[in-house]
């Protein structure tokens, strides 16, 4: 099996590699190594509004990690507790973002806080993502594309800031957190200092023309 070729529109596109928080990481020897080789990360935006993101795992040893067998589309809680893709958007200059996760299984968990791990308990997506995933040999690759109404409302053109992360269950059980960017001593993926990309979301072309 070969993995899916990205059906990417032309659009700029953002890519990045992701690092282990040293914290999470198994020191020497060398067997006890991450089984992870590369954990990249693509996003870019898409016409409608929407967004998609995408990870691979690449040169890793996918038999030493734990990867979420294949469930029913839909939302799950507590997904972060395995093997499981992250995205953190927020609006520059407000305290609040969501938290996006993309499960291996297919599985997507969206939440909304109004400032860093302070939760609006009310919060309900109108929308959720439709996820892809795909393995082959020593690679893996997951797709989350993220519906224009799952993201913050913001006007056309606006840049949204942007972390990426990812927790990798090792076989022994172990918990990995991969990010962009570790701004503290410990893994903390809601960190809005953390938050170091930015995603433009697609204008309107004059006349309606893309």
């Amino acid at each position: 099996m070969s993995l899916p070729t990205p059906e990417r529109p032309s659009v700029p596109t953002i890519t990045v590699g992701l690092r282990p928080h040293p914290s999470t990481t198994p020191a020497a020897p060398a067997d006890s190594a991450s089984p992870v080789g590369m954990l990249l990360a693509t996003m870019y935006a898409l016409p409608e509004g929407g967004a998609v993101f995408e990870f691979k795992l690449d040169g890793s040893r996918l038999d030493a990690i734990r990867i979420p067998l294949e469930a029913e589309p839909g939302a799950a809680d507590e997904l972060w507790k395995h093997t499981c893709f992250e995205a953190f958007v927020g609006v520059q200059g407000e305290a609040g973002y969501r938290e996006f996760n993309f499960s291996p299984s297919g599985q997507w968990a969206i939440y909304d806080f109004h400032a860093p791990r302070e939760r609006n308990m009310d919060f309900r997506a109108d929308a959720g993502p439709s996820i892809r995933f795909a393995r082959d040999g020593d690679t893996a690759w997951l797709e989350a594309r993220v519906p224009a109404a799952a993201l913050p409302a913001v006007a056309p053109g606006t840049d949204l800031d942007i972390g990426l992360a990812a927790v990798v269950e090792r076989s022994d059980g172990e918990l990995e957190y991969w990010a962009v960017s570790h701004p503290a001593p410990q893994p903390d993926f809601h960190a809005r200092n953390g938050f170091v990309l930015a995603l433009a979301t697609r204008a309107a072309a004059p006349d309606g023309k893309r």
